[in-house]
């Protein structure tokens, strides 16, 4: 009954992250479908550009994490003059990251879409595909400003335990995508037909709907949430507050930014291979990210539960929860694993592409569906070591041992072998084995067990 409870509380805070995210995602795959029914360079393109964009979003949610183990601890805690001081660092740390990503995507676009265009595929124009890439870029760039401060607020209302506000936000601006999606990509009601330009403004409308409602609700019920009472009379952090909580989320921002920096690696070296390669994982991509926010939510209430059990003190209690919810989540990702594979055959028929890209995309889904037990465990260990503010080791656990082991497996293998894409994809995939059982030792000797908001 004490496990049942546990995960009735994970998942109390999970299934609306799930909720939110898979609707979002789910956004996504239509995005993505109704520009692939506009061609094969189309959908890479816009591939290419969500690749760069989700190193971005890493980043910054890998900016705004460090504060948020604080805030959750500090919400345990009950001290919320805490909880408002690390509110008022994660919008510091969020203009950083906009003006950041703003000159680079502004000054660099054409140099960071030209590292995935390698190749001659028959069919496929690498001229058209960049100037799709730039197209569309040059419009999501106004997407910076809403999703950070989406992020700030819906990051700070999880801490503190609210997660359906984040969702119903999410839930609007899903409708706002869909409806002006097609609308603007295909030309609909008198509107022109703005194709990949369509589909990134109808993006930056609904992040900005997103946006303002969580931003009004939250605002509107300050009497629940009352870490946002005062919170804007002034901007100003103790600065040894500001210097212990930075201290902890530099490793965690170069650990996401590096993180998805390999992940864009990996891209890269797979795209060596040719466009087709790069059409094909985007298919694969688009159905599987749709079910990977399970495993991504479940992550994210272990942290939270652990971080608040932490704030209080009850460390028995906190590592008994972060070895049965990994095993929970496990265990759910089984059943998407089955999902996936029975579906693989039939989804990649949605694209107006070619055979061989259909038939690549369907074998890069089997192929990660076989891997999501594996991520779904990864997932509940890195979080958990993150809410005790474990942050160097999970700098090593995560983003370091992506560029020491699986990109230069890639590297070398898409470089030096002729082995087959899949077989690559596979063998790059099942290394991820080695960090599962490295984060296990870890979390059994529980190094990771610390209150960082103990009153002295």
């Amino acid at each position: 009954m004490k496990k049942r409870d546990v995960y009735k509380k994970a998942l109390f805070l999970a299934v609306p992250m799930m909720i939110q995210n898979g609707i979002t995602n789910a956004v996504g795959l239509v995005d993505n479908v109704m520009v692939g029914s506009l061609g094969t360079e189309s959908m890479t393109a816009v591939s290419i550009v969500v690749q760069l964009i989700f190193v971005f979003n890493l980043s910054v949610f890998g900016g705004l994490s460090g504060p948020g183990i604080y805030g959750a601890q500090y919400y345990g805690q009950g001290n919320q003059e805490g909880v408002r001081n690390v509110f008022r660092i994660k919008l510091w740390i969020g203009a950083f990251c906009m003006l950041v990503g703003t000159l680079v995507f502004a000054t660099l676009d054409t140099a960071l879409i030209g590292l995935y265009l390698h190749g001659n595929d028959a069919g496929i124009d690498s001229a058209l595909t960049v100037t799709y890439a730039k197209q569309y870029l040059q419009i999501m760039i106004f997407n910076i400003f809403p999703f950070v401060i989406t992020q700030v607020y819906a990051g700070s209302l999880r801490e503190t335990g609210e997660s359906f506000k984040p969702m119903i936000a999410g839930v609007c601006s899903v409708v706002v995508d869909i409806v002006l999606n097609y609308i603007l990509i295909y030309g609909k009601f008198g509107f022109p037909r703005l194709e990949v330009r369509g589909a990134a403004i109808a993006t930056v409308a609904a992040r900005v709907v997103e946006m303002v409602i969580i931003i009004v609700w939250a605002h509107a019920q300050k009497r629940k949430h009352t870490f946002l009472q005062g919170v804007y009379r002034t901007l100003k952090v103790p600065v040894s507050m500001v210097k212990e909580i930075l201290k902890k989320s530099i490793p965690i921002y170069f650990n996401e930014f590096l993180w998805a920096g390999g992940i864009a690696a990996l891209t890269q070296c797979y795209s060596l291979r040719g466009l087709s390669v790069v059409a094909g994982m985007n298919i694969s991509n688009a159905l599987c990210n749709l079910l990977n926010v399970v495993f991504v939510a479940m992550g994210n209430a272990v942290g939270i539960l652990s971080g608040q059990l932490l704030g209080a003190g009850k460390y028995k209690e906190a590592k008994a929860n972060s070895m049965s919810l990994m095993w929970f989540t496990g265990g759910l990702c089984v059943l998407l694993t089955i999902v996936l594979i029975s579906i693989s055959g039939v989804f990649p028929l949605l694209y107006d592409t070619s055979d061989e890209v259909r038939k690549l995309g369907g074998s890069f889904i089997v192929i990660t569906a076989l891997f999501f037990p594996v991520q779904g465990c990864l997932n509940a260990l890195y979080f958990t070591l993150r809410s005790g503010g474990k942050t160097f080791v999970t700098f090593l656990f995560d983003s370091v041992y992506s560029w020491v082991v699986t990109v230069p497996i890639a590297w070398l293998l898409c470089n030096l072998t002729s082995l087959p894409i899949l077989t690559i994809y596979a063998i790059v995939q099942s290394a991820d084995i080695i960090k599962l059982l490295v984060g296990y030792v870890l979390i059994q000797k529980g190094i990771w067990i610390t209150n960082l908001v103990e009153e002295k």
